[in-house]
């Protein structure tokens, strides 16, 4: 059986890239980007604009995104926004605006489906095609996409074409902005082997600093490790998963289904956060999770009745709960209460690495009730049991 020919399209710093076509001023300049109460640009007489610095931002504010040279400096998305002022004070911070994003992620999806339409949406900002089917060179159907996204959009994107998904998620994000990677499985031991682990989707912070203080740094050498090591040191799943994705091995397919099961959100930290100590900054991410959630099923049109947490402990012990609503919903503020509430009954007296929020149990939207706002800054439970 052929390999199939899998594509990641990841459009380059998308929140920020849109914000560049409606001030084209701010190119090159490090911009970041959140927090829907970061001042508006104020226009001065003579038609120039007045930006907001991050060094006058104040409160509990998570950033969104932030244009590459912002990433420079050492901002990124999820971080706090004071945090993010004291690396880059002179840094622009711009208000996010979900409904433009939204607009350019409909552009740029039409555009890749009117090449290839078996499509995954996995987010805003990114999808998964299945070129197996397609007529065409690689790097001429990539050279195409790129086009038609530009055409249709004014912004760039990075490709990634490979026999699966997981190594095209790794290979769109080595040649960033507006790049193409194609890569065959007999590359793999020469092109991905030599990369970070960090490289692979899935190994976040914590597991990437167990597996250097066992010697393992690259992804060829956690491939030469023993399943059954990887089993005994990360437990039965993610050993296994580990040992998989290090081969380059992943079966999943494209799911192009417009019905999905649930919708999740979820973020693993730089560093282990504590639920006392560092309470208020889990209880913006917190939040931050809980309306993107809101977002996606909005944007969507989905509601759900049942919502999640899961929850990764430093020792990588992984708990999840649920909880069932008295009716569906898409508002951000009822999902930030009731998985507030699920928190109530996971033990919260070690630190975290991972956080995320998910609403299954769906359906399509009907008529919707006015949604409430939801504060960034509202009270994060957790206190330990």
């Amino acid at each position: 059986m052929p390999d199939r020919r899998i594509a990641h399209l990841d459009m380059d710093a998308f929140y920020a890239s849109v914000e560049l076509l409606r001030y084209p001023e701010l190119r090159g300049l490090p911009v970041a980007i959140g927090g829907r109460r970061a001042g508006q640009p104020e226009t001065l007489p003579d038609g120039t604009r007045r930006f907001a610095r991050l060094k006058d931002y104040v409160g509990r504010g998570v950033l969104t995104t932030a244009t590459y040279e912002a990433r420079a400096l050492g901002i990124h998305s999820g971080m706090g926004t004071m945090k993010a002022a004291q690396l880059a004070p002179e840094a622009i911070l711009l208000p996010v605006d979900f409904d433009a994003y939204r607009h350019y992620s409909r552009l740029f999806k039409a555009a890749v489906a009117a090449i290839a339409p078996r499509i995954e949406d996995r987010g805003i900002d990114e999808i998964y095609i299945d070129l197996t089917d397609v007529e065409g060179d690689s790097l001429d159907l990539a050279r195409r996409i790129k086009a038609a996204v530009f055409a249709a959009t004014g912004l760039t994107c990075s490709i990634g074409i490979t026999p699966n998904k997981l190594l095209s998620k790794i290979c769109s994000d080595l040649r960033k902005p507006d790049g193409i990677t194609i890569l065959g499985r007999d590359e793999i031991p020469a092109r991905i082997w030599p990369l970070p682990v960090r490289k692979i989707n899935g190994i976040g912070p914590k597991a990437g600093e167990k597996l250097a203080a066992l010697g393992i740094h690259t992804i060829g050498e956690l491939a030469a490790r023993e399943r059954d090591f990887l089993v005994a040191q990360f437990g039965r799943g993610y050993g296994a998963w580990l040992h998989d994705a290090a081969q380059g091995s992943d079966e999943r397919p494209v799911v192009t289904s417009s019905e999905p099961k649930s919708i999740s959100r979820e973020t693993t930290f730089e560093r282990d956060l504590h639920p006392r100590q560092d309470r208020a900054e889990l209880g913006a991410i917190f939040t931050a999770l809980c309306e993107r959630v809101a977002g996606d099923l909005q944007r969507k049109g989905y509601v759900g009745r049942k919502v999640g947490i899961k929850l990764r402990y430093d020792d990588f012990r992984t708990v999840t709960r649920d909880a069932r609503l008295p009716a569906p919903t898409d508002d951000a503020a009822t999902i930030r209460r009731a998985a507030g509430e699920c928190l109530k009954r996971v033990p919260l007296d070690r630190r975290l690495r991972l956080l995320g929020v998910r609403l299954s149990a769906l359906s399509r939207a009907g008529a919707r009730e006015e949604r409430q706002e939801v504060s960034p800054q509202a009270e994060l439970p957790l206190d330990p049991a």
